[in-house]
């Protein structure tokens, strides 16, 4: 027993009546995804990152060599307001990880580049972060690995699908 089937027990109960079938995929998912958050936020802090941080130094490790993008391919490939991307670009150039450069296509335009402090940091916390998302999946097979990957993205297009019909 879990705290989501004492919740289930409690509203099978008090209305018998209700769907309770969503509750229970949408409060196991809210419970996983906060216990995932912390694993990733716990491990991402030993190296002073925050996951915002991270997700900008990796998408720019995995651009490949120089590993430079401009402004606008971060913050759109993160789903990010361009006011939030400015705010971890300038705390990540402080701390030494990135550099702004003028874009030599586009004088009015800028690049961001790691920088070695910032590639060796990456480096370091992204072997770092993947064993400990692999150690916090070690229990599931790989067989249930596939399969979980595989409801998730078919729940994930059904709530987007559900989104979209109920705007129209």
């Amino acid at each position: 027993m879990d705290p989501m089937d004492e919740i289930l027990r409690q509203w099978q109960k008090e209305n018998p009546s209700l769907s309770l079938r969503g509750m229970e995929v949408f409060g196991r998912l809210g419970q996983v995804a906060l216990l995932a958050s912390n694993v990733v936020e716990t491990n991402l802090a030993r190296f002073g990152l925050k996951l915002g941080e991270f997700d900008v130094l990796a998408s720019l490790r995995r651009s490949g060599s120089p590993f430079r993008l401009n402004p606008t391919q971060l913050w759109q490939g993160m789903l990010l307001s361009s006011g939030a991307m400015t705010n971890r670009l300038d705390r990540l150039e402080t701390a030494g990880y990135i550099e702004r450069l003028a874009d030599p296509n586009d004088r009015r335009a800028t690049l961001v580049s790691l920088t070695e402090k910032g590639l060796k940091l990456v480096e370091e916390a992204v072997l770092s972060h993947t064993q400990n998302e692999d150690t916090s999946i070690q229990d599931l097979t790989d067989e249930e690995i596939n399969t979980l990957n595989s409801l998730l993205t078919k729940l994930k297009l059904s709530i987007e699908k559900s989104q979209e019909s109920n705007k129209g």
